[in-house]
C-alpha cells in the first residue's frame, strides 16, 4: 500500500490510480469492514487524526479532484466523508523527499515522458502539512543513519 504524501498533481497516472484504489482500501480498514492491511504502517497518520474517517475522506477527495482535472472519472460516491475538513496531517520534509525520489525511480521505468513534470522540491498532498524532519518512522525499508 502506498498512500502518497505527495501532491496528487505530481503523481503519474499509475500512481494516482493506485493511490485512489489503496485509499479506498484504507477507508475500509479504518471503518473496520476489512481485516486486510489493518496493521499497515501508513495508516498510522490517519489513525492519529482527530477523526480518521474525515482524514481519509479529505485525502481521497483531493485525489478525486486531480483525477477530474485530468479528465479521469473516479467514483466520489465511494468516499464516506466527501465534505470533510482538511485534517492538516503532519508529514516531514524528509518523507516528501523520499517519496519524490521513489516516484522518480518508478516513472523512469513506466512513464519517462512524465519525468519533466516532477518538481525538484516535493509539495505535500492538500491533506498534509509539511514539517521539518527525516523520513517518517512508519516508512518501510529505510534505515536512518
Amino acid at each position: 500500500m502506498r498512500l502518497w504524501s505527495l501532491h496528487p498533481s505530481i503523481l503519474d497516472r499509475m500512481a494516482l490510480v493506485a493511490c485512489w484504489r489503496e485509499g479506498l482500501l484504507a477507508q475500509r480498514v479504518l471503518t473496520g469492514t476489512t481485516r486486510g492491511y489493518a496493521r499497515h504502517p501508513q495508516l498510522e497518520r490517519f489513525r492519529a487524526s482527530v477523526d480518521p474517517l474525515d482524514a481519509i475522506g479529505h485525502f481521497l477527495m483531493s485525489l478525486g479532484a486531480e483525477a477530474g482535472a485530468r479528465g479521469y472519472v473516479f467514483d466520489g460516491t465511494r468516499v464516506l466523508r466527501p465534505d470533510a475538513a482538511n485534517p492538516g496531517i503532519p508529514v516531514t520534509t524528509g518523507q516528501l523527499e523520499f517519496e519524490l525520489e521513489h516516484l522518480r525511480r518508478k516513472v523512469v521505468v513506466r512513464d519517462p515522458p512524465w519525468l519533466p513534470r516532477l518538481p525538484a522540491v516535493a509539495a505535500p498532498s492538500p491533506s498534509l502539512i509539511e514539517v521539518p524532519g527525516g523520513v517518517e518512522p512508519w516508512e518501510r525499508g529505510v534505515s536512518e543513519p
